[in-house]
């Protein structure tokens, strides 16, 4: 199965276990690798038949700007339901990092897999 994937997709939101962190927004970072066979889209140049990131991206942001969630874990769990679901999206290999969270890290997060890669 081929690949399409977004990289550093940033979004600002409410996200965090802490009393401040309820109050300001943040910044979290999503990179996304998502099975998608592109043959048929590369033979007939057509979009109808690609994986289309920017409809995705789009979908991400309007959910998770809107979103409050406490904990990256349950953030990360409806964004692979999301693109899963939504976009027929076989397996999806997703980071959400928080930058600048912890103090002397670049970021913190988690990686998860979701779906069966062919």
């Amino acid at each position: 199965m081929d690949i399409v994937y977004i990289r550093d997709l940033r979004i600002e939101t409410i996200i965090g276990i802490y009393d401040w962190e309820r109050e300001v927004k943040q910044t979290v970072s999503l990179d996304l690798e998502m099975a998608h066979d592109i043959r048929r889209a590369a033979q007939t140049d057509d979009i109808q038949y690609a994986l289309n990131y920017k409809s995705i991206a789009k979908r991400l942001i309007a959910f998770i700007e809107q979103s409050e969630f406490l904990l990256v874990e349950r953030m990360a769990e409806e964004v692979a339901g999301i693109v899963c679901k939504e976009f027929s999206v076989p397996w999806l290999k997703l980071r959400v990092s928080k930058p600048g969270a912890l103090r002397g890290s670049q970021d913190v997060g988690i990686i998860i897999e979701r779906g069966e890669r062919s």
